[in-house]
């Protein structure tokens, strides 16, 4: 085992000078493998790495185109909107003026008509008035003269002096009191 740790010893030795040694062909190798990594990453993965940078680039312009195409015609359809609801304001407030109008020319025919209406029921009511006056000064005619009949028939059956008469016309106007 001796001999195990004094080789270990002098490896350890060497390798402490190996380390701060200059070797050339550590060196040579060392830029050549860094050359071929170099060329290898220029012709392997710099093309296609640009190539999707390129892509990825022109996806973004077309998305940035998109996006201000489509906040273009979203200011045009904003704009349409607005243009609309302005519109259909202004139709609905001639609508209504419409309406208001039309309501106070139906308004003014019914009234129209409703006094037209009164007249004609106070000149039907007038007129059937005058005939039941009419008919009530004829019943009345009547009347007396069933009445006039009746003392003419009374004093015809006898002869009547004042006294008579006097009681005879208090006898008729008794009984058309009770008639009435």
């Amino acid at each position: 085992m001796t001999d195990m740790l004094r080789i270990a010893e002098e490896a350890a030795e060497q390798a402490k000078f190996s380390l701060v040694s200059i070797d050339l062909n550590t060196i040579v190798f060392t830029l050549i493998n860094t050359l071929i990594i170099v060329l290898l990453y220029f012709f392997f993965l710099h093309k296609p790495v640009c190539k999707i940078l390129d892509e990825r680039a022109k996806t973004v312009n077309k998305d940035m185109d998109d996006a201000q195409k489509a906040k273009e015609e979203a200011a045009a359809v904003k704009a349409d909107y607005e243009h609309r609801l302005e519109t259909s304001k202004e139709e609905a407030a001639r609508i209504v003026a419409d309406a208001t109008k039309k309501a106070q020319a139906r308004e003014d025919e019914i009234i129209s008509a409703a006094n037209e209406e009164a007249a004609s029921m106070k000149q039907r009511a007038e007129e059937s008035i005058e005939r039941e006056k009419k008919r009530a000064v004829n019943e009345i005619k009547e009347e007396i003269s069933d009445m006039v009949v009746m003392a003419a028939s009374k004093v015809a059956e006898k002869e009547i002096n004042a006294q008579d008469n006097e009681k005879i016309i208090d006898s008729v106007l008794s009984q058309i009191g009770k008639e009435n």
